[in-house]
């Protein structure tokens, strides 16, 4: 009886002690924080409204680099929510499509979109090579190859964006649309760094959507709710314009150097302002030409 008994308590033990791991294991996460943070992450991206051609009236492209060491923009470099992370883990996901920036003679600046990256090729963009040894069975080595070295996300400090500014005579807007945007790199060959460069294009549009859904960190206050579509649709950022169209296909730096390049990018800014402004300001009326004293007394 008392055998019974014994073995009756271990069964009892056995399954009071499965019933705490079940109820451990079913235990579920604790929040972080006293609120869900989903604003940003359900939010969809508005489109912008369709335009034709011939409710164009005024349209103006230029390019602009972001430096992300800029105080105002340290929103894209923000360790917990890196625009270069974002961009990055839609390529290698297959969610988003890099562009090959190399000029051609049918893309003679490389920003048209035309030559498609495979991810594996966008990644190798950032990354310096090593030789790796290759080595046989027996521990010989038998081949060196190139592979593409670690990247740091760190390491990338401007974004070239390529818009448009269009005047809607339809609807009376003048806008600016953004069309490409570019991570930028210093390629180094022959042990020498050259100018900065596009790493790869990505057409903004299909960016869109995937920055819609991520959180952007612009200060101090954590529920702003801000997304980093929001950031680009609300011109939440500093750029310094390093070209806008022209007949000679110049650059800013080709013509303007060190503090002159920020007055001309200030200049061609102000002008495009000036340009929307001068649609609504009413035009000042010419003064009277004044009456000489002898044309009144000729009258009298």
């Amino acid at each position: 009886m008392k055998k019974y008994f014994f073995t009756f308590l271990c069964f009892l033990c056995l399954v009071s002690a499965h019933a705490q791991t079940s109820k451990a294991k079913a235990k579920t996460r604790p929040a972080d924080g006293y609120y869900k943070k989903t604003n940003v992450v359900q939010s969809r991206y508005t489109e912008y409204p369709p335009i034709k051609e011939s409710d164009i009236l005024f349209s103006r492209r230029i390019w602009q680099d972001i430096d992300v060491r800029e105080k105002g923009n340290g929103t894209f470099a923000n360790p917990q929510s890196r625009l270069i992370d974002i961009m990055m883990d839609a390529i290698m996901a297959g969610e988003l499509t890099a562009y090959d920036p190399t000029p051609r003679k049918e893309d003679p600046t490389g920003d048209t979109f035309s030559t498609v990256f495979t991810p594996e090729q966008a990644f190798a963009q950032f990354a310096d090579s090593v030789l790796v040894p290759v080595f046989d069975t027996l521990g010989n080595q038998t081949a060196v190859v190139k592979k593409p070295g670690e990247f740091n996300p760190d390491s990338i400090i401007k974004f070239r964006i390529k818009e448009d500014w269009i005047f809607d005579k339809h609807r009376s807007v003048f806008e600016p649309r953004i069309i490409g945007i570019a991570p930028m790199v210093k390629k180094q060959a022959a042990g020498e760094y050259f100018e900065e460069q596009p790493a790869f294009w990505i057409y903004f549009p299909e960016l869109r959507p995937i920055l819609a859904t991520k959180p952007a960190y612009t200060g101090y206050n954590d529920a702003s709710g801000f997304s980093y579509d929001d950031v680009f649709m609300k011109r939440m950022f500093n750029g310094l314009v390093s070209k806008e169209s022209n007949g000679s296909n110049l650059r800013v730096k080709d013509y303007a150097e060190g503090e002159e390049r920020i007055r001309e990018s200030d200049r061609i800014k102000k002008e495009l302002a000036e340009w929307e402004k001068g649609l609504w300001m009413p035009s000042k009326p010419k003064p009277e030409p004044k009456k000489s004293k002898k044309t009144k007394e000729n009258k009298s």
